[in-house]
Parts: structure tokens; sequence; C-alpha cells
């Protein structure tokens, strides 16, 4: 009993450590709905996305051995300059990867061109979605994001002997740390709202995480480049660059408010 408990414990710190990129995205992301909508938007997003989590699980649990083999209509290359062999666990985390670092290069690339940022969503047509559409891509993403975590959540609950206490264990890490998340969206999204200069960060730890994804990706697809194996990014080395980003920015904003003070001198 004592060892499902300590399991459990471990299921929802970890899954409370990984959701901290998912939680970013999906402030950002809700900024693109109605201003109304934006809470309800978060709210039903994360709702949607704890059920699929577990029937997620679910299908991880009967068919991971399927997602760890490799396709062979997807395994060859050319010799000496690139080799590869895709599973489903690749393709997902590559395309989720990509996706991140393409979303967070065409908003900073938006925040840079833009001349009125304070009425950047609601004007541009282009930018703002459907309640529906960003519910869609928040559970999209959020699925993308979960799946290293369910399957180091199977790997952590393997010395359970009883597989129903462990696939129990795990829907509950998942419900625990999926309410977290709800607790935390709208108050990310709040103090985003209050300090816009924040985004720029936010932003910028997307690019980070959707390039650990890529690599992560490219590891598993065991894709070779002139015949050097792609090494995915160490959590140890994102969560560093993540407190080096957070450092800089900090240093960056109270030397700018030094150099306006004295500028009004």
């Amino acid at each position: 009993m004592l060892e499902v408990i300590f399991t459990l414990i471990m299921l929802v710190l970890l899954q409370a450590v990984l959701g901290f990129d998912n939680l970013l995205y999906i402030s950002l992301e809700s900024k693109k709905a109605p201003e109304s909508d934006q809470k309800k938007v978060r709210k039903n997003g994360i709702l949607i996305a704890i059920v699929l989590r577990i029937v997620l699980l679910f299908l991880l649990v009967s068919i991971i051995d399927y997602f760890q083999e490799p396709f062979s209509f997807l395994s060859g290359g050319i010799k000496d300059v690139v080799k590869f062999a895709f599973n489903g666990h690749s393709i997902i985390v590559l395309v989720g990867g990509g996706f991140i670092i393409y979303t967070a290069i065409k908003e900073i690339w938006h925040m840079i061109g833009t001349k009125d940022l304070e009425h950047d969503v609601e004007g541009d047509s282009k930018r703002s979605k459907s309640s529906n559409a960003v519910i869609t891509s928040i559970v999209l993403m959020n699925l993308v994001f979960s799946f290293d975590s369910i399957l180091a959540a199977i790997g952590l609950t393997s010395e359970i002997e009883n597989p129903t206490t462990a696939f129990i264990v795990m829907a509950i890490a998942i419900v625990i740390s999926g309410l977290l998340m709800l607790f935390l969206a709208d108050r990310i999204s709040t103090f985003l709202a209050k300090n816009r200069m924040y985004e720029v960060l936010g932003l910028f730890i997307l690019f980070i995480v959707g390039i650990m994804l890529v690599t992560e990706g490219g590891h598993l697809a065991h894709i070779k480049l002139f015949g050097e194996e792609i090494v995915p990014m160490s959590k140890t080395t994102f969560y560093f660059v993540l407190a080096i980003l957070v450092i800089v920015d900090v240093v960056q904003g109270k030397y700018q408010k030094k150099l306006l003070a004295e500028q009004k001198k």
C-alpha cells in the first residue's frame, strides 16, 4: 500500500513538472479566442484533455509495443547521408515539436511586426479563432505534451504487480494534475495579461520546448545525419536553459528601467 501511495505522489509531481510548458501554451493560445470566452475555453480544453489523457493511457497500456516498434515502410535512408526508423512515438513527438516551433516563431514575428499590440488580436481576423478551434488546439497539444509523461508514468508503475491497480494509480495522477492545471491556467493567463513583457519570454520557452521535442523525436526515430545520431535534449539541460532565460529577462528588465530613469533626469 505504501508503495502505491509513494508511486502516486511521484506521478503527480512528474505530471506537474512536465505540465508547465503545457500551461504556458494554453495561456498563450487561449488569447486567440474571443475575450469573453477565454476562461471557458481554458476550462473546457483542460477538462476534455483530462478525459482524452485517460483514454490515451488505456490505449498506450494496451498497444505500447506498437508505438515503440519501427514501421517497416518508414525505415531506410540514403547511405552516408541520412538514416531513419520512424515509429508511432517518434512521429507524434516530431509533429508536436515542429508545430510548437512554428507557433512560437509565428507569434514572435507577429509581435515584432504589429504596430498596435493592444488591439492585435481583436483587430486581426487572421489571428483570431473561434472558441471551438482554440479548444481543439489546446486538446491536441495537451495530448502531445502528455504522451511522454504517460510513457514515463507507465515506467514508474512497472513495479506494481497488479495491472488494474497500476492503471488506477496513473488515472488518479492524471486527474489530479489536470485539476491542478485547471486551477493554475487562469492565474497564469491573468499574470501574462498584466505583464505583457513576459510574453516574449514565454514564447522563447515554447520555442525551446519545441526544439527539445524535435530532438527527442529524432532520437526515437533513430535518425542519423552524415553518420551522426541525433541526441535528445535532456530535461536537465532544458531546465538550465529555462533558468538562464528567466534570469536574463529579469536582469534586462531591471537594467532597462534604470536606463529609462536616467533618461528622465
